[in-house]
């Protein structure tokens, strides 16, 4: 048998690995993955990195892959054709736009498999198309805070490193990132740091693998991430631990930012994060006593009513010591999923053209608008967390939704309060998801739309550090199913707004020569060079792009100069009673990605764990509840309840519990706060809200329950299934052909 050989870029998490896939043509099949010497991965895959191409191969282990557009009729979604759906599709959306406006269309763009180019063009389509603003992807519920605090701080909302200095920081700060199980290659970093004698500050509740190799780890409570780092930023002021020079000459705003954090001592703080005062000082110490310190975080920072605000406190942190514009310095919110960078760089963001140039300048408007021959709106967007706000009981009917383009997103899963969102969904007038599988949103869709999937078209994706790099066609795609770009460049000119491309590359080629800091980085240069960290502003190949930002202090201001700002800290909105005694948090699951429909289609990821996942307690917690570990309990608060396994561990302090979210009967969505955004980026507090956790005494009754309810679940979604199997020591329904 004759294999062929093709590299391409990982498209689970945003390290961004380099992947060398072993293809037998005649079959149109996957047979082996290897990794490939690439800038972050050096030669390493983890887990999802080797098996969860799977999916490719349409096993219909979870899911149904879409293999046709689909029209609902009757209450049922039929297969239909090309022309008849996308007709469908444009009449509607038409009609919704002359009766409502165009504001009254919300559109989505896709941080997964679609890539760049998808991307720039389902903004185009939201604004020059449809005519709004109202675009954007699921940074907003991970790290919307990151662009939206770094950019106010720096001038440049993205990680200031590349993941491959990490290892070489003298003194690495972790807050609120689990890096082992959100990024395993970019862990191997932290390791290789701590192998060359750095120095590692762990910030977080739960007792992570970072904090079992850390030399301090503080163990706050959930929450308290404002106070921590305004303690340390106090101790730094305080005992003269700052670089004057570099504040006085690189910064400003400092008087205001010192008068705020002068309340913050340690002994203040640690009534409120529960870290020892002297352990507060020990960690502005050590961070402040190096010139390559680096902090890094992730959605324990960002998936806050509070988030932007932390995002700022950590810039603050590093704009004090002088750690910025340097090797191996600075400040890395490491994004979770393989593109939400690139969909960012995209513009798929209600306030930014692509390349975070703002809709609500004069210059970049009319930019836009030369390019695309079209007036556009410079009226910011809605928000994806706020599209119930805008249907349900909204006040003012003229800012009403109508209608819902999801392109790549699965809400009824991933958006917190999963019970209004359903709500939400039903009382839309139309809605549309373009996608790759059955999932839990089409359910409430109008039309469906089968898109390729990664490894079925080309393309570039941007990971968490700036790195643009290619993705290439592996497999020729099965069923009726068309690339993302160019089903929306069809709805777009049914529509009577023409868009048309041969390639990528040509929808590539338009989107960097309007986006100044993505210039340089050509397909022909992306070839040869594999990796490109934008700024890369020249064509030329001496134009390599740029591995740090802000060299020599000098920020992405129109003045040069990074912005201090503090505030005060504020509690989550929820907190802990008597009839919710205990704190709920939601957190990855390593062998599993996202809404799981791609892994949860790989037989070997699928085969290490299933549903209904797991809530992490204390081991007190759980012997007062008399509940023992692999036992099904339900997890219940005011908005909702699912049914997990309890799984006992003494990582978990007392009155806290942890919860995967992936899972479908273990929905912990049903339980999450849609309340409570943060007040600039809108992102929901997903690490922080009250339940409690009740022992399911009959035992053979709730693995029933189980079961059935997966098993219809998976029939909703086009999978037979032919009895049980064992997953991971644990029932589960089987099905044909699945593991």
């Amino acid at each position: 048998m004759a294999l062929k050989e093709i590299q391409t870029t990982c498209a689970y998490c945003g390290a961004g690995c380099q992947i060398i896939f072993q293809v037998d043509e005649a079959a149109n099949k996957i047979v082996k993955a290897t990794p490939a010497k690439g800038r972050t991965n050096e030669g390493t895959l983890c887990l999802k990195g080797r098996y969860g191409w799977d999916y490719l191969n349409d096993p219909g282990i979870l899911t149904k892959r879409l293999k046709n557009p689909m029209i609902r009729k009757n209450g049922e979604l039929v297969e239909v054709s090309w022309e008849e759906a996308i007709a469908f599709t444009a009449e509607n959306l038409n009609r919704i736009k002359a009766k409502y406006g165009p504001d009254s269309i919300m559109v989505t763009g896709c941080a997964r498999g679609p890539g760049n180019e998808a991307n720039y063009i389902v903004q185009k389509f939201a604004r020059a198309c449809i005519g709004t603003n109202n675009i954007d992807h699921c940074a907003r519920v991970c790290h919307g805070p990151s662009v939206a605090g770094l950019l106010y701080s720096l001038g440049e909302g993205a990680m200031s490193l590349g993941v491959h200095e990490i290892e070489d920081a003298e003194v690495i700060f972790n807050i609120g990132y689990n890096s082992a199980e959100s990024h395993p290659i970019v862990h191997r970093r932290l390791i290789k740091a701590k192998q060359k004698g750095a120095t590692i500050i762990c910030a977080d509740p739960r007792v992570i693998e970072t904090a079992k190799m850390a030399d301090l780890h503080l163990q706050l409570k959930g929450g308290g991430n404002l106070a921590l780092v305004n303690a340390m930023a106090n101790v730094m002021y305080t005992e003269g631990l700052m670089d004057e020079n570099f504040i006085a000459e690189h910064t400003e705003g400092f008087a205001e930012f010192a008068e705020v954090i002068q309340k913050y001592t340690p002994e203040f703080a640690e009534t409120i994060c529960k870290v020892p005062a002297e352990d507060i000082r020990k960690a502005a110490r050590i961070y402040a006593g190096s010139k390559h310190s680096v902090i890094l975080w992730g959605m324990g920072v960002t998936q806050f009513g509070q988030a932007v605000d932390v995002v700022k406190g950590c810039a603050n942190l590093a704009m004090m010591t002088g750690n910025f514009g340097r090797w191996a310095t600075g400040v890395g919110p490491v994004r979770g999923q393989n593109n939400v960078q690139g969909a960012c760089d995209m513009g798929v963001l209600p306030n930014n053209y692509p390349g975070y140039q703002p809709v609500t300048s004069p210059e970049a408007k009319a930019k836009f608008e030369k390019a695309w021959g079209v007036e556009l709106s410079d009226k910011v967007g809605i928000q994806l967390t706020r599209v119930p706000q805008h249907v349900l009981g909204i006040e003012d009917p003229e800012k009403k939704l109508h209608a819902y383009y999801i392109f790549g997103e699965d809400p009824g899963q991933s958006d917190p309060h999963l019970e209004e969102l359903r709500e939400t969904l039903d009382e839309l007038d139309f809605v549309v998801v373009q996608d790759i599988f059955m999932n839990k949103t089409i359910q409430h869709a109008d039309v469906v739309l089968p898109g390729t999937a990664w490894g079925e078209h080309d393309g570039v994706y941007t990971c968490c550090d700036r790195g643009f790099q290619r993705i290439r066609k592996v497999l020729e795609p099965t069923g009726n199913v068309k690339p993302d770009w160019q089903i929306l460049c069809e709805l777009s000119t049914a529509m009577g707004y023409p868009m048309s491309y041969n390639n990528t590359e040509e929808i590539w080629n338009e989107l960097i020569d309007l986006c100044p800091n993505f210039a340089g980085a050509t397909y022909e240069k992306l070839d040869k060079l594999g990796c490109i960290q934008w700024p890369c502003r020249d064509k030329s190949m001496e134009d390599k792009g740029t591995s740090f930002l802000h060299k020599d202090g000098v920020f992405a201001h129109p003045n040069g100069k990074g912005k201090f700002y503090a505030t005060e800290w504020r509690p989550p909105i929820e907190k802990e009673s008597e009839e919710y005694p205990l704190s709920f948090c939601t957190v990855r699951e390593v062998g599993h990605y996202s809404v799981r429909t791609m892994s949860g289609n790989c037989r070997a990821l699928r085969g290490m764990e299933d549903e209904p996942g797991w809530i992490q307690m204390s081991i007190e917690d759980c012997k007062a509840l008399g509940i023992k570990t692999g036992e099904l309990v339900k997890v219940i608060n005011e908005r909702g309840w699912c049914m997990t396994r309890a799984l006992a561990t003494e990582r978990v302090a007392k009155g806290a519990t942890y919860m995967t979210y992936q899972w479908w009967i273990g929905a912990c969505n049903e339980l999450t706060v849609g309340a409570n955004l943060d007040p600039i980026a809108g992102t929901p507090e997903f690490k922080y809200c009250s339940c409690r956790v009740e022992k399911i005494a009959d035992q053979a009754w709730a693995e029933k329950y189980l079961l059935t309810e997966y098993r219809e679940l998976r029939e909703k979604m086009g999978v037979k299934c032919i009895g049980e199997q064992k997953v991971g020591g644990v029932k589960a329904p089987a099905v044909k052909g699945g593991n």
